[in-house]
């Protein structure tokens, strides 16, 4: 029996798709027994399962629990809860691969996949794969696999609190968005010390009170409100399914995804100096001087979890991180992006300061003017086509640039980065300067490369 996907599902770094739209339990299915003809081909048989809140998780759930045992594997139900409660569980019980079935940060009738085999992320042309298993068909019979159902809820929450390390209790704010991470944090709050106000910690898939993606600073409103009423030290956002965290200092500001990793390289190159620290193209320049200034080695990446994780894995970097907020530790934890404990760890380091609050240490950090990402249309046929163009202007103008991911711009005034979105047909451009008037230069010269190529930022 064979299988088609639509089109649009198939991504780069996961599965996604709008639920009875693009997105069916029989394409769930085909996922299962796709994945698991992986696992068997790769001589392994045991895949850990989890799913998110979503109102659609369940069902889809169910049917990739028929898909691997149809391909002959042990399931290890490991149950609802956040993307890394699932990572957690397939390291943990040293299983061949994992499945957790997730929407994300994507609409409530959006949902999908995301992989790990062998241990490794799972992604790209590993995805593409799938879609060729499937079209070639699935033979019936064959050994039927198994289920159990392997709660590692306990044991997850406990693991996450054994890395606090401060020394004393902070008020913390907490907002879960309704997403997957509300009855792990619930339990895990109850083992850290200070005074915890948890938002949201119902776990909704319908997200009745705010969309859970914390890059999107109206998602952080009812957050930073309530750090201030509660005159709280910091506030913390997680994303829909529990890999990306936002945070708010006590005065109610945001920090972004490069700011927090640079405090938590500067609390990990204490105990390992010289360490490696990954950021992607999209960091600021702050980053990579903070890093360097401390004693560490800054590195530049390719924006995409699973490249990230991919490249920690093979230069040794205890730490990476991106500005979309995932935060990835090797360092006392096994490499993958899990926010709940990069939130721990960030309460211990803010715990451990004498005569400095979380907003005092913001303040200190260099202050540089930027654009948020930008994001605009560009079809996908055409995106990556346009930053080739650009990159071939750069090079015939002799311009300092990098083009590990896109083009990013060394001037005088700062940088901006065009980069091509490998999951949407847009391009994402970012501009950083020191001064207002050196951002409007780098605007301009952004402007009239993409004009060159026929698109209008």
């Amino acid at each position: 029996m064979t299988h088609i996907f639509h089109p649009t599902i198939l991504r780069e770094y996961d599965i996604r798709g709008i639920v009875g739209e693009t997105l069916f339990p029989a394409d769930a299915k085909a996922i299962g027994q796709a994945f698991g003809t992986r696992v068997r081909r790769n001589g392994g048989r045991v895949v850990c399962l989890g799913w998110d809140g979503r109102l659609s998780s369940p069902e889809l759930a169910a049917a990739v629990t028929e898909g691997l045992q149809a391909a002959g594997c042990l399931v290890r139900r490991v149950g609802r809860g956040p993307t890394p409660m699932l990572y957690y569980a397939a390291k943990v019980r040293e299983a061949d691969g994992g499945i957790m079935v997730t929407g994300s940060h994507n609409p409530a009738n959006h949902n999908g996949f995301k992989m790990v085999l062998a241990g490794k992320p799972f992604f790209g042309a590993d995805i593409s794969d799938l879609g060729a298993i499937a079209a070639a068909g699935f033979t019936p019979g064959g050994d039927q696999g198994t289920v159990v159902d392997d709660a590692v809820f306990d044991e997850y929450v406990t693991r996450l609190a054994t890395d606090w390390d401060g020394i004393r209790g902070l008020t913390v704010v907490w907002d879960c968005g309704s997403g997957a991470t509300g009855e792990v944090l619930n339990a895990l709050v109850k083992r850290l010390p200070g005074r915890h106000t948890v938002l949201f910690g119902e776990i909704d898939g319908t997200f009745p009170h705010h969309h859970p993606d914390p890059t999107e600073p109206h998602n952080l409103v009812a957050l930073q409100d309530r750090v201030l009423a509660e005159g709280a030290a910091l506030g913390i956002a997680f994303d829909g399914d529990g890999d990306r965290l936002g945070v708010v200092d006590g005065e109610g500001r945001i920090l972004w995804g490069d700011q927090i990793l640079v405090i938590l390289a500067e609390d990990l190159l204490k105990t390992r100096p010289g360490a490696t620290v990954i950021a992607d193209v999209k960091a600021s320049k702050v980053f990579f001087d903070e890093v360097a200034r401390l004693g560490g080695k800054p590195v530049m990446g390719r924006t995409g979890h699973s490249l990230i994780k991919t490249q920690m894995a093979e230069i040794g970097a205890p730490l990476a991180g991106e500005m979309s907020g995932h935060i990835f530790f090797a360092d006392r934890y096994y490499g993958f992006d899990d926010a709940l404990y990069a939130a721990v760890r960030l309460l211990g380091i803010v715990a451990r300061w004498d005569h400095e609050t979380l907003a005092h240490r913001r303040d200190r950090l260099p202050h540089m003017v930027n654009t948020p990402e930008i994001r605009f249309d560009c079809p996908d046929q055409r995106k990556f086509a346009v930053v080739a163009e650009v990159r071939g202007r750069l090079e015939a103008a002799g311009a300092t640039f990098s083009a590990i991911d896109g083009v990013r711009v060394e001037t005088g005034d700062g940088w901006w980065l065009l980069r091509a979105s490998n999951t949407q047909a847009v391009l994402v451009a970012r501009c950083e300067a020191a001064s207002v008037e050196g951002l409007k230069h780098l605007r301009a010269a952004l402007t009239g490369q993409l004009a060159l190529s026929g698109v209008a930022l």
